[in-house]
């Protein structure tokens, strides 16, 4: 079926999921995750799911179960540890909130906005230079881009932060001096004092753009379908746990093959690059989290 779980991609991930050996017996992790995965890709609704991954019911109880025990996340940080901490991108996407996913009180709380298309959210992202994830934050759609970004950064020191105008602040690159990191950042055009840009360097910024075009290929995660905030960034962390997990899995014999994670076929070399055409070319991440 698709959107099913290689046995090399199973390889990488079981091995940072939960491990209970005392008590009865859990229902089988892999069809269960299949399961939350097809949701993911698809878009459909829990009651939906295929009868093959089980009761819809196990999988909800079980991915709402691992989001508060912070499964996802643990990947996601597991992950990040092995990132090229060299350069840092930050940017945001919009996203629309379903109907069925608007009807909550206090929507605020939940972070949702109101914009002219009605209610959106606004995913918070910052990635490597290879493109995958280092932290990810929701808000509501009209909260400005840099309110989040304070939190969300981690720069060291000799690193390169890009990022596009709506970051061109002050304080940010007050903070990336702090941290003797460079903020390779567009000037507004009512910057009156000259500052360091590198338009060459500034190229590479399109990995961020690509991590929101890859997620947002999984329709659970271009159009919001979720009440709870929670459950919604919870998506998002699952589909780069299975993303990261894949690299991370191992190669076959072929010199260049494609793979597919959750739909998105991606072309992958031996070498550890995902494209000839991409600005970096180390894109494979070291399995030693």
């Amino acid at each position: 079926m698709r959107y099913e779980f290689a046995d090399y991609e199973w390889t990488a991930i079981k091995p940072m999921l939960p491990n209970k050996p005392r008590g009865v017996p859990r229902v089988n992790d892999r069809r269960v995750l299949n399961g939350i995965f097809w949701v993911l890709r698809s878009g459909a609704p829990w009651r939906d799911l295929p009868t093959a991954f089980g009761p819809y019911t196990t999988c909800y109880n079980r991915f709402v179960r691992w989001r508060r025990a912070g499964v996802w996340g643990r990947i996601i940080e597991a992950l990040a540890t092995a990132h090229n901490a060299a350069v840092q991108m930050i940017d945001t996407s919009i996203v629309r909130v379903h109907q069925h996913g608007a009807c909550i009180t206090r929507n605020q709380c939940q972070s949702m906005g109101r914009s002219r298309g009605g209610l959106t959210s606004k995913i918070h992202a910052v990635v490597d230079g290879n493109g995958l994830p280092v932290r990810l934050a929701l808000s509501p759609s009209e909260a400005h881009d840099v309110r989040l970004a304070g939190k969300l950064l981690s720069l060291k020191s000799g690193s390169m932060l890009l990022a596009d105008r709506g970051y061109d602040a002050d304080w940010i690159r007050e903070l990336a001096t702090k941290k003797r990191a460079w903020a390779n950042i567009p000037p507004k055009s009512n910057r009156s004092d000259p500052i360091c840009f590198s338009p060459y360097h500034y190229r590479a910024r399109n990995q961020v753009e690509r991590f929101f075009n890859r997620i947002k290929q999984c329709r659970r995660v271009a159009t919001r379908y979720d009440r709870l905030a929670a459950n919604y960034l919870a998506f998002v962390h699952s589909h780069q746990s299975g993303y990261g997990c894949a690299l991370m899995s191992p190669r076959p014999s072929s010199r260049r093959h494609r793979v597919s994670v959750m739909g998105c076929d991606e072309t992958i070399w031996n070498d550890g690059c995902r494209s000839r055409s991409m600005p970096t070319r180390c894109a494979y991440i070291a399995p030693g989290y």
